[in-house]
């Protein structure tokens, strides 16, 4: 993309984001060939945590918080949208906490995180690492297919100049306490902890079914990591107790649960797993939410 087409892009999301209201509803690597994670419409919505993938459009229309599109800016020419969603408080600030989306760009599951985020009392912004991949209305979904054969092309480098960039904006607001944590899942599982190996102020890390970075750069982790996985889930899974035993022998802060019966994706996937994937979800999230309040108060 030249210059003078990204900025064309960005002001034509300027004009969106002036018309957007904020209750509209719209691995490593490895991760990049994974399908989607799509409940069957239909299911009851547990209370208290992100939506399923199929509820997750109505949650956000129905919500009393405020959220609204914003570009941060990454470099000189470069920018990448994301949404952020305040949580309805008195004059205290708010920690920050950054949703990673999955191996398709920024969905509206991803958005609807960061909504709950700020009902639990974060400010959450869910991130497009993506944006400098496309062009015309940088704030419409990506297709499944689309936000794949994008997100294969993404080195980690960029990706972390990018969390750097969110989280510094994140910190910046009025509303924000200056700490922050990261929460990813599938690919961005996977980032949220590489993210870790990389961000000396990073304050608390959650990894949902993501691979671990390799061992040897594990040794430069400074912030706490709480990982969240299925048991029905043996690609990711498997490595877990490895994770485990080079975090301790390298001395960090490293937590875990498996999920009986649970998948992959299973979060967004609630319906799914036989009853297990929502099992899963409803003992995960309050897990992620202690575990953020914990490290970076709420």
């Amino acid at each position: 993309m030249t210059k003078l087409l990204f900025l064309s892009a960005i002001l034509t999301a300027a004009a969106t984001v002036a018309a957007v209201n904020a209750r509209q509803a719209v691995a490593i690597d490895g991760h990049a060939g994974h399908g989607g994670h799509d409940g069957a419409p239909g299911g009851q919505q547990a209370e208290g945590i992100p939506a399923s993938g199929a509820n997750a459009a109505a949650r956000i229309a129905a919500s009393p918080r405020r959220g609204q599109w914003v570009a941060i800016k990454v470099g000189a020419t470069d920018s990448v949208m994301a949404w952020v969603v305040y949580p309805q408080q008195t004059a205290a600030r708010a920690p920050v906490v950054i949703a990673i989306h999955e191996n398709t760009g920024l969905t509206t599951w991803a958005r609807n995180v960061a909504d709950q985020l700020a009902a639990d009392g974060f400010i959450g912004i869910a991130p497009d690492l993506l944006t400098m991949k496309r062009t015309g209305n940088l704030t419409t979904e990506w297709s499944s297919d689309s936000g794949r054969a994008a997100i294969g092309t993404l080195g980690n480098d960029d990706a972390q100049r990018m969390l750097d960039a969110v989280a510094k904006y994140g910190m910046s607001l009025p509303q924000a306490a200056p700490k922050y944590g990261v929460v990813g899942f599938c690919w961005g599982g996977a980032r949220s902890f590489l993210h870790a190996t990389h961000a000396p102020a990073l304050g608390a890390v959650v990894v949902y079914y993501g691979s671990t970075p390799p061992p040897e750069a594990m040794a430069t982790i400074r912030a706490p990591v709480l990982g969240l996985y299925g048991g029905n889930d043996a690609r990711i899974t498997a490595a877990v107790p490895g994770t485990d035993s080079t975090m301790k022998r390298l001395g960090k802060s490293y937590e875990y649960s498996i999920f009986e019966g649970a998948g992959h994706g299973f979060l967004r996937g609630q319906e799914g797993g036989e009853g297990a994937n929502m099992k899963a979800a409803v003992q995960a999230w309050p897990r992620t939410i202690a575990f953020f309040r914990k490290h970076l108060g709420a």
